[in-house]
């Protein structure tokens, strides 16, 4: 197939310093080599304040551009290549059944604070923003947590049960205070009696590329390689996580293969694409995935797409979401932010 670069190219030349083009890193190189800036999640948003751009184009999928959406100066555009990128964790977690188990879980007076993975649509951002709750990403998992844990009775994270499993290790949260909730039947099947005696509820989502790791394939990634070290997600299973070396985000990742000596041989448990530039990027290094694994929502923006959306992006009507949404969801993820901000803070002062 012919490369879209040379036209891609032109394209963001003649729009020059009106767009700007965000790219996740699970994105393929074909699409990852156009962006001004490859980032997580958390990278990513806290890029968008620092923008000037009438335009910036989003390649991920459809959650993180209603995040830059809704972060986004009045006068500026967030655009995907493909709103049909969805993210199959962030479609386990409906705005109106989170509505409905919180009424549930609250109907005699508990005060339940939601925290939201970023994985996860503007509705349920917004009922995180109006029930005093906030969002997390993987990198702040753990400060955002702690932090829901002292704002109410209790905390409700969704959607991604092994994030909230493996953070409530991390946080050393008793196990039984820890309770995975049945939300099916519009909640209806919420044990109650189990609910009222834990401190964190757990949606039971999960992520298809993360959750597809199994212990099975640490051990194999051990088997005659003697000094391997193996660094997962934490959306993986509790026991991958347990029986590798380390977890973290995509940044920690990154940062994890930078700082390996040379020579070091490093098998990672996240998406396919960004362990194969990283291995490409680390060539004094051997970096191997754990298993194969893509992201199906990613793989749906491409470089075609890419070409097609900055050909006609004037009038292309960006990513529109309800201020009636976009407000509360607005503060959940301006929530975040000032709490990471006063983390950083604090750990800087005691240094």
């Amino acid at each position: 197939m012919t490369s879209l670069e040379p036209e891609i190219s032109r394209l963001r030349q003649d729009l020059g310093p009106r767009l700007i083009v965000l790219g996740h890193h699970y994105q393929a190189d074909a699409v990852a080599r156009h962006a001004d800036f490859l980032g997580d999640s958390l990278e990513l948003a806290r890029r968008l304040s620092e923008l000037r751009a009438e335009h910036i184009v989003f390649c991920g999928v459809w959650f993180m551009a209603e995040s830059a959406a809704v972060l986004c100066k009045p006068e500026q555009k967030v655009h995907i290549p493909d709103p049909g990128a969805n993210c199959s964790m962030a479609d386990m977690a409906p705005a109106r059944l989170l509505e409905a188990v919180l009424e549930v879980l609250s109907a005699k007076g508990r005060r339940i604070i939601p925290l939201a993975y970023v994985n996860s649509s503007a509705g349920i951002k917004a009922l995180c923003g109006r029930m005093g709750g906030s969002v997390c990403t993987s990198a702040n998992a753990r400060t955002m947590l702690a932090w829901a844990l002292e704002q109410g009775d209790g905390a409700l994270f969704l959607p991604d049960q092994n994030l909230a499993l493996n953070t409530a290790r991390a946080l050393n949260l008793a196990r039984d205070r820890v309770r995975v909730l049945d939300v099916r039947g519009s909640g209806r099947r919420v044990d109650l009696a189990g609910a009222a005696k834990a401190d964190l509820l757990v949606w039971p989502g999960c992520c298809s590329v993360h959750h597809r790791f199994k212990t099975r394939h640490v051990l194999s990634a051990r088997a005659g390689r003697p000094g391997v070290r193996v660094i997962v997600h934490p959306e993986c299973r509790p026991e991958v996580v347990e029986a590798s070396d380390a977890a973290g985000s995509t940044s920690q990742i990154i940062d994890y293969v930078k700082q390996a000596e040379p020579g070091s041989t490093i098998v990672i448990g996240t998406e396919t694409n960004m362990v194969l530039r990283l291995a490409r990027g680390h060539a004094d290094k051997t970096v191997l995935p754990l298993a194969e694994s893509r992201c199906q929502g990613m793989a749906r923006i491409t470089e075609a797409k890419l070409a097609g959306l900055l050909k006609d992006l004037d009038r292309d009507p960006g990513v529109q979401i309800p201020e009636t949404i976009a407000a509360p969801a607005r503060t959940a993820l301006e929530r975040m932010l000032d709490v990471c901000r006063a983390s950083a803070g604090q750990r800087k002062a005691g240094t």
